[in-house]
Formats: structure tokens, C-alpha cells, sequence
């Protein structure tokens, strides 16, 4: 199985966006980010071209009545859709920006992108190598053979293998979900029992948008055996997509971790 090719900015990014021109004035984009909690700045275009972009910072200091072309700033950073997503997260990272406006080859506003959509671009991706890596390592444990498959999965056919998910990445593969950029679930099929390897985030934001199926890679194991997640499974009375519990991002062992080392 080949590796997929990287996902780029054009896959990720918001296509609907927001902007300002070049004679709007301070004081009325000052109300429409006043006005609108997702609004922090704006691209400034004249026509499709962007010119520039303006921040609430920008607008701190000047007067109602001056114009975007005198306060925006227009030596700005752009991404372009075939970008690499994680050479976008590079940039965002290293400029301490949060947006990216996306332009065509003609310098054309076709999008943006966020640094909340590059996070939810790399969580939990699922990539034929991985696949081909979890492949191998159940023949190496169980002495068995393996093939591997692609098709539609019925979620009411699924056993978890995760007890939890946490609500913030669940809000970010619902955010995929209704953009058609899921990835594929990771499903092992143990002699017709389909266990979930990998999109408990997944699964969990589909249920919630009554999805009844979804796309994934599936590993079928030549002959039945005990797997060692089946057991865990059933310890943790795990038999359904519902019996996966959302927490609260403040409940992730990381965040209570670095709680503590505060204290």
C-alpha cells in the first residue's frame, strides 16, 4: 500500500471568509469585530486581491474615520493552497500569527487557514503507513498473516477500544466531519468482529451528527485470535461506540500534570 500524500492548506482551510476593504473605515471595523466573537482581523481586498490584513491591535490606536489602507498592514504572510499543511504550521508557528489568508496563483483570497485548523489537520490522522506498521505488528505477535482492505463500516458494528475522548478534539473531528475531511477509522476485523483501532474521536462525532457509517481502512486477520484490546475491551465493559465517555479537556492527564507541577 502506498503512502497518501500529504494533506495540504487547500484541504484544511475555510473557503467562506470574512473581509474588509481598502475604504472601510476604523470605526466600522471596529464594530463588526465588537459585534462577532470569531472575528479578530480581517484580509483587506481590493476586488479578489488581497492587499493586506488588519487586526483588532491595529485598530487600537487610530482614529474612526482613517481608512484600512493606512492602518492595515500589507506586508503580510500567505499560504497557497497546494502548501503543505504542516509547512503552514511552520509559519504560523515561527511568526506567532494566527491566521493565514490562502491566495490563488493570481494572488486571489480563496481561503484561510488558522492554527486551530492545523491542529485539528494532525490530530489523529490515520496514513496507510500507519495502517501497514499495525499490520505487521499483529503477525509478529501472533505468528499469523494479515490483509488489509478499504470499505464502509456500520458504527453499530464497532467494539471501542478507548474508554475516553476528550471534548475538544471531539468538537474538532465534528468540525471535519460536516467539511468532508475525516480521515479513515483503523478497524481490525477478528473473525468478523470489527475492533476499533484508531477514531474514537471519530466514531463519537459522527454518532453525534447520526452518521451510521463511515470510511475505513480494515485489517483483517487471516485466522481468529485472542487479541490483547479485545480484553481490554470487555474489562472495561466496552461493547459500543456509546460506551465511550467524553471528558472535559480540564480532566486530560496532561493538563492535571502540568496543574500540579503549578501548585
Amino acid at each position: 500500500m502506498e503512502e497518501s500524500s500529504r494533506p495540504t492548506v487547500g484541504d484544511y482551510m475555510t473557503r467562506e471568509v470574512a473581509t474588509v476593504e481598502l475604504d472601510d473605515t476604523v470605526g466600522e471595523v471596529a464594530r463588526r469585530i465588537a459585534d462577532n466573537d470569531h472575528f479578530s482581523g480581517f484580509p483587506v481586498t481590493d476586488g479578489r486581491r488581497v492587499e493586506g490584513f488588519v487586526s483588532a491591535r491595529d485598530l487600537l490606536l487610530a482614529e474612526d474615520h482613517e481608512p484600512m489602507f493606512r492602518v492595515m498592514t500589507d506586508d503580510i504572510l500567505v499560504a497557497h493552497p497546494d502548501m503543505a499543511v504542516q509547512d503552514a504550521a511552520r509559519v504560523i508557528l515561527r511568526s506567532g500569527i494566527q491566521k493565514l489568508p490562502v491566495v490563488d496563483d493570481a494572488g486571489h483570497l480563496v481561503g484561510i487557514i488558522s492554527n486551530a485548523d492545523v491542529i485539528r489537520s494532525q490530530i489523529e490522522r490515520a496514513t496507510p503507513g500507519k495502517v501497514d506498521k499495525l499490520g505487521r505488528t499483529l503477525e509478529n505477535i501472533h505468528g499469523i498473516t494479515t490483509h488489509e482492505g478499504r470499505r464502509e463500516v456500520e458504527l453499530d458494528d464497532l467494539t471501542p477500544t478507548q474508554t475516553t475522548v476528550y471534548a475538544d478534539e471531539l468538537e474538532g473531528r465534528v468540525y471535519e466531519l460536516e467539511r468532508g475531511l475525516a480521515e479513515p477509522l483503523v478497524v481490525i476485523d477478528n473473525g468478523g468482529d470489527l475492533l476499533l483501532a484508531d477514531g474514537h474521536h471519530r466514531v463519537k462525532a459522527a454518532a453525534r451528527l447520526d452518521i451510521d457509517e463511515m470510511d475505513a481502512y480494515v485489517i483483517v486477520l487471516d485466522e481468529t485470535v485472542e487479541l490483547g484490546m479485545a480484553e481490554t475491551a470487555a474489562d472495561s465493559d466496552l461493547e459500543s461506540i456509546d460506551d465511550i465517555e467524553v471528558v472535559d479537556y480540564a480532566h486530560h492527564p496532561l493538563v492535571q500534570t502540568t496543574e500540579r507541577l503549578q501548585d
